[in-house]
C-alpha cells in the first residue's frame, strides 16, 4: 500500500471475518462468499481474474489485501502413489504434507506447527523439537496447493476428499489457527467437505477437546498408544498433565455432543513395549461399551529411535483378541515409507526454539 500499512491476508480468514473485511470496504457481505469460491474452489489468487467482482473492488483488493502462496521446497512421489511436499515456513524451517490416494478416497495429512512440543517418544516430529505455530493461512495453503496440483478423480471431483490434522504438530496446541481452517474445510463456499471427512488428531489437550466439541463438529482421533498411565507417561508425556481417565472422560463428552459420533483411538505398535496380551486386555477394559474405534499403527522407524515395530504376527494377534471381544479394530496400512511419509516419520526442518535459547545462554544441549 502506498501509505505503508500492511495488507490484510485473506487466505485462512473464516467467512465471518471476510464479511467484516468487506463491510469495512463499504461492500456487501455476499462479496465474502464470492471471494471464497475464487480462492478455494477455483484456485485463483490474482484479483484481476475474479471477473464477477467490479473493477473498482478489484483495485481496492489489490491495494489493501493479499492472498498468500506457499513456497514449495520439494515434492516426493512414492512407489505406492503417496505424495509428500516440503513447504518453506521461514528462517530455514519447513513442514511436511502428505497425500495418500485410495480407490474410494484421497486423504491429505496436514501440519499445524513447525515441529511439536509434546515430545512423544516414538514420533520423528517430536524428536525435532518445536519452533512455532503455523498461521491459518499457512495451514490452509497446504490444502489449496494439493487440490490445485493433484489431478482430479475420474468423476471430476478433487483428488482430496478427506483432510486429517495428523502431520507435524499438535493441532489443539494451535487452537486459534486450526479452528478457522476447520470452518473453511467444511464450508460450502470453500472446500465443502463432510464433517466426517475432516479429522483432528490430538495427544490429549483436554480443555481444547471440550472447546472443539462446543465450537466445531468434526471427527476426532486421539493418540492413546498405551492402556495405563505409567506406560503412557513414558511414551506420551502429556499424560502426566491429562491422565487416561481424564482423557477418556473428555472423549466421551465429545462423542456425546454429536449424534452417532465415534472417537478413533490411535495405537502405535511398539515391540515389547505395549503389544502384549495383557496390554490388549487392559485396552479392552478402557474402551468396551463406549463409542470407540481402534486404529493400530505399525511403528515406522526413524534415525535415533529406541523402538522397533511389533511383528506382523503380534499385531494380528493383538487385533484379533480385541476384535473377537467386540471392539471395532483396524490396522493401518503403511504408506509412503520409501519417501519417509509414513505415520510418525514426518520431521520437516525444525530448529528447536528452546534449544536455541539454551545454547545462546551457554547451556549444553543434546
Amino acid at each position: 500500500m502506498t501509505d505503508g500499512t500492511a495488507k490484510t491476508e485473506l487466505l485462512g480468514l473464516p467467512q465471518g471475518e471476510l464479511e467484516r473485511y468487506f463491510a469495512d470496504l463499504g461492500e456487501k457481505p455476499f462479496r465474502a462468499r464470492q471471494l471464497m469460491q475464487w480462492i478455494y474452489q477455483r484456485g485463483v489468487r490474482d484479483f484481476d481474474e475474479m471477473t464477477d467482482l467490479s473493477k473498482a473492488l478489484r483495485e481496492k483488493l489489490k491495494q489493501t489485501a493479499s492472498i498468500a502462496s506457499p513456497d514449495i521446497i520439494s515434492r516426493h512421489d512414492s512407489s505406492d502413489g503417496t505424495v509428500k511436499w516440503l513447504f518453506e515456513s521461514g528462517f530455514g524451517q519447513a513442514v511436511e504434507t502428505v497425500f495418500i490416494p485410495e480407490s474410494t478416497r484421497g486423504t491429505l495429512c496436514i501440519s499445524s506447527q513447525v515441529g511439536c512440543a509434546l515430545d512423544c517418544a516414538f514420533c520423528a516430529t517430536g524428536a525435532q523439537g518445536f519452533n512455532r505455530n503455523l498461521s491459518a493461512a499457512e495451514i490452509i495453503s497446504q490444502v489449496c496447493h494439493a487440490v490445485a496440483e493433484l489431478p482430479r478423480r475420474p468423476n471430476g471431483e478433487p483428488a482430496v476428499s478427506n483432510v486429517v490434522f495428523m502431520g507435524m504438530g499438535e493441532p489443539l496446541a494451535n487452537y486459534r489457527a486450526v479452528v478457522p481452517v476447520l470452518e473453511l474445510l467444511i464450508s460450502d463456499w470453500a472446500f465443502g467437505l463432510s464433517r466426517r471427512r475432516v479429522t483432528v488428531s490430538t495427544s490429549g489437550i483436554v480443555p481444547n477437546m471440550d472447546k472443539l466439541g462446543d465450537e466445531c463438529n468434526v471427527s476426532l482421533a486421539v493418540s492413546l498408544h498405551a492402556p495405563n498411565d505409567p506406560l503412557r507417561d513414558r511414551i506420551v508425556p502429556i499424560n502426566k498433565m491429562h491422565p487416561i481417565d481424564e482423557l477418556l472422560d473428555a472423549c466421551w463428552r465429545y462423542a456425546g455432543k454429536h449424534s452417532n459420533r465415534f472417537i478413533t483411538f490411535e495405537y502405535v505398535m511398539l515391540k515389547g513395549v505395549n503389544d502384549s496380551r495383557d496390554h490388549a486386555d487392559e485396552l479392552f477394559r478402557l474402551l468396551d461399551g463406549n463409542p470407540a474405534k481402534l486404529n493400530l499403527i505399525p511403528f515406522n522407524p526413524f534415525p535415533g529411535t529406541e523402538f522397533e515395530c511389533s511383528s506382523a504376527e503380534t499385531i494380528r494377534r493383538f487385533q484379533g483378541r480385541l476384535r473377537d471381544r467386540g471392539l471395532v479394530v483396524t490396522t493401518r496400512k503403511t504408506r509412503g515409507d520409501d519417501i519417509d511419509a509414513a505415520c510418525g516419520q514426518l520431521a520437516g526442518k525444525v530448529s528447536d526454539r528452546v534449544k536455541v535459547k539454551l545454547r545462546e545462554k551457554g547451556v549444553a544441549t543434546a
